[in-house]
């Protein structure tokens, strides 16, 4: 091969490379920006559409024994199911427990009543006692049971006015105002009428004519809008000849859409069995005994809780009901003052107070009314040490009667539930209150200058299982601290100690 050949030769194999090394395109040169050795294809877009079957196609295929079989095995296993669960539902309505029935409940059943007897003393007057009706508020007084306020002169009965309000105390528009404020604030009125209040027969021997102006006074204050009347000595009133008169002009004609009209009687003197009768006889709707503070004994104390439990719808307890003074005139130290008020709120029953129980207001000497002090809640650093503690002392008092209360009154247990005494001695006491499902609790008090213990047992004849152990809602006592949990099997209670237990509904 010649020199000239070898070269040709050559030159082929070169472009023959060259070649190789040229982007590879569909047609034509390649686009600006392209890389060598990238390759660029266009895939057309094919629309691809999914048709299914045809209606004949389908009506071939649903008719076929493989289709039938599975249609009817379908259609039969819905059915079951259905009918299954209709089955297990109506299981679970007949085995679940029913719940009890409510029982009637009233405005005076509610919440605590609060006894205002002296206004002066209270707020300075009418006016200053609508100033105060925000407070009470909270403390969810659900009542208030003001004076007597008519005027008279202690044994005459020719002063008695029945309708005419004390000038020192306010005026009628005064009154009408406070009305007016309470109502809106959900708050009732009750008014005393107990005409001879300063003298020393309440009803000037019961003569007819005190009666006459009693029924007239009743229906006056009622069409103003007075929510209740409130007589003292019931035993004697509910035996005079016009008894029924007096009963039908606060009551009146009773309408399910209607308010009720409370007539309270108040009796001091009498054992419970006779305040039970009264209760049935009288026809009133509310009967206050002070069985509290005569029978300083507790195994006294839980036989009186005994035979009125039943009752409770009509029945308030309260310590100086019959003649409204402090709490504290019983109860001495701020210890027994925690303890009355938690007894009172989970007695079966209506809670009375009077103005101040809810600080601890001390009595004064005479028959003078203390007056009350509103200082619980303002800071004054002009105080020393012992007005300081004073007042901490109130503020911390009125914080658990507002508790109590609160506790009650979403309570249906401690509301209008059922009463099972526990345990007693001759300075302490506990029972049990319980409501279909609810929660359930356990008072425990022991007023006593002595610890004591206490085996909480409930016979199995009354239908309630006690468990082991309880909860502390509530507690006066160091040792059982609230949240805790306490054996029921022997608890120990220190010296003027109360305790609110707690457990569960369990079926």
């Amino acid at each position: 091969m010649s020199k000239d050949t070898e070269i040709d030769m050559e030159e082929v194999k070169l472009n023959e490379v060259d070649q190789e090394k040229q982007p590879m395109t569909g047609d034509g040169p390649s686009p600006v920006g392209e890389t060598n050795g990238s390759v660029k294809l266009k895939v057309p877009d094919d629309d691809v559409t999914f048709t299914g079957l045809s209606k004949e196609e389908l009506m071939k295929v649903a008719g076929t024994p493989g289709w039938v079989r599975t249609r009817w095995v379908l259609l039969v296993l819905f059915w079951l199911g259905w009918i299954g669960m209709l089955a297990g539902a109506i299981v679970i309505i007949v085995q679940a427990p029913r719940c009890k029935p409510i029982p009637e409940m009233n405005w005076w059943n509610e919440g605590p009543l609060y006894q205002i007897p002296d206004l002066e003393a209270f707020s300075g007057g009418m006016k200053g006692l609508e100033a105060k009706l925000d407070q009470l508020t909270q403390i969810k007084v659900k009542g208030l049971v003001l004076g007597p306020l008519h005027t008279v002169q202690a044994d005459y009965v020719e002063t008695l006015n029945l309708k005419k309000i004390n000038p020192l105390v306010g005026s009628d528009e005064d009154f009408e105002a406070v009305l007016t404020k309470a109502h809106k604030k959900s708050i009732s009125v009750i008014l005393d009428l107990t005409p001879n209040y300063k003298g020393s027969d309440p009803w000037f021997t019961g003569s007819n004519e005190v009666v006459e102006k009693l029924i007239d006074a009743a229906e006056h204050w009622i069409n103003l809008g007075v929510d209740g009347i409130k007589l003292s000595a019931l035993n004697i009133a509910s035996g005079f000849a016009d008894w029924p008169k007096l009963r039908a002009a606060v009551q009146g004609n009773r309408t399910e859409d209607a308010k009720k009209r409370a007539l309270m009687g108040v009796v001091a003197g009498i054992p419970a069995l006779q305040v039970s009768q009264l209760v049935n006889v009288s026809g009133v709707d509310l009967v206050v005994p002070d069985l509290l503070s005569t029978n300083v004994d507790g195994v006294e104390r839980i036989k009186a809780v005994d035979t009125l439990h039943s009752q409770q719808s009509s029945v308030g307890w309260g310590v100086g009901a019959s003649k409204p003074e402090p709490l504290s005139k019983v109860a001495t130290t701020p210890d027994l003052r925690h303890l009355y008020q938690l007894l009172l709120f989970t007695l079966p029953g209506t809670p009375v107070f009077t103005y101040g129980d809810e600080i601890g207001l001390l009595p004064v000497n005479g028959t003078e009314s203390p007056m009350m002090i509103w200082d619980t809640d303002a800071e004054s650093p002009n105080l020393d040490e012992a007005a300081k503690a004073n007042r901490t002392e109130r503020s911390t008092l009125r914080s658990w009667f507002k508790s109590l209360s609160e506790l009650r009154g979403k309570e249906r247990s401690l509301l209008h539930g059922d009463y099972y005494p526990l345990n007693s001695s001759t300075s302490s006491l506990a029972f049990l209150r319980v409501w279909d499902q609810s929660e359930r609790y356990i008072t425990v008090v022991n007023w006593g200058a002595k610890p004591s213990k206490l085996k909480l047992t409930l016979p199995p004849t009354e239908g309630v299982i006690l468990p082991e152990t309880a909860k502390v809602k509530m507690s006066r006592d160091d040792n059982l601290a609230e949240g805790s949990s306490v054996s029921l099997d022997m608890i120990s209670l220190g010296p003027e100690k109360a305790v609110i237990l707690q457990f569960p509904f369990t079926g």
